[in-house]
């Protein structure tokens, strides 16, 4: 009887818990539209202004603007967008070994790893890698000010020519079962490839530098706002997905205590009804 008790308290605590897991579920699926507008909407503006601002630098002086230099690789940072919180899959995990192999493949050089989010901070502190700053609760009220912030920190760092190349790495949201982590130069800006004959040129009002100054700031800041946007809605999906994943488990591991508890109880009973039969014979 005591079995029975102790596999009906372990189906009471699986059902809280998936309980807890379908909540989770639908909190992240109404928290994942909201960023699937918001990445949908910042994507194409973001691209197309990566796509001009290349153009412009495969034709512009790279002494007009300090953004524009490049001064090798041999100081690297790389900036790693991970999340706060855990129970998202394997959301973090990817994040954290592709930069992780990106640091090893640079192992010649001066790299640094900064971090967005708690998960990426522990993981690459607990590995020893040669840290630098670090941006906590950012996903979670994402804006544009704090994309800003981060985009201010390494164009300030580059100017005072502290490091050589900022790169991201980051979820790129896909669809609500996909999420790709990916890899991209930020500084210097990476210059389009220029067809033969060398194309067309441009004709400057204002000037080139008065236009540098204005756009290639701003680039930065886009960039890293929609390398954000990705995340925060990969980690949505990623959420979500595994909560489903966790609910459905949950429910399947009810399903086979409930059958087991209910064989258990049915010996139990036959057990009882052989034992009151066999007594009554005996007495009789």
């Amino acid at each position: 009887m005591a079995k029975t008790q102790d596999l009906r308290r372990r189906i009471r605590s699986i059902g809280n818990t998936r309980q807890l897991t379908r909540a989770m579920k639908t909190v992240s699926a109404a928290k994942l539209r909201r960023a699937q507008e918001r990445i949908l909407s910042a994507r194409p503006y973001a691209k197309q202004m990566l796509g001009v601002l290349r153009s412009l630098a495969s034709r512009a002086n790279p002494e007009t603007h300090s953004l524009l230099k490049e001064r090798g690789d041999e100081r690297i940072e790389i900036l790693a967008v991970t999340s706060d919180r855990g129970l998202c899959g394997s959301f973090n995990a990817n994040i954290c070994r592709t930069a992780q192999h990106f640091v090893q493949d640079h192992e010649d050089k001066h790299t640094v790893v900064l971090t967005v989010g708690k998960k990426g901070r522990e993981f690459f502190r607990r590995r020893g890698f040669r840290m630098g700053r670090e941006w906590i609760d950012v996903l979670r009220g994402l804006d544009y000010p704090v994309a800003a912030e981060i985009a201010r920190h390494f164009m300030e760092c580059y100017i005072r020519e502290e490091m050589d190349a900022v790169y991201l790495t980051y979820n790129e949201f896909k669809s609500a079962i996909q999420q790709q982590p990916v890899i991209e130069r930020l500084l210097p800006i990476e210059r389009a490839e220029m067809e033969p004959g060398g194309g067309e040129d441009y004709i400057y009002e204002p000037d080139a530098k008065t236009l540098f100054d204005e756009l290639l700031p701003k680039h930065v800041e886009v960039q890293v706002y929609r390398a954000l946007l990705e995340s925060a809605a990969a980690e949505h999906a990623a959420r979500m997905t595994s909560m489903e994943s966790a609910t459905r488990n949950a429910g399947d591991l009810i399903d086979r205590l409930t059958l087991h508890m209910n064989r258990v109880r049915q010996a139990s009973i036959t057990t009882e009804i052989i034992e009151v039969v066999s007594g009554s014979e005996a007495l009789g």
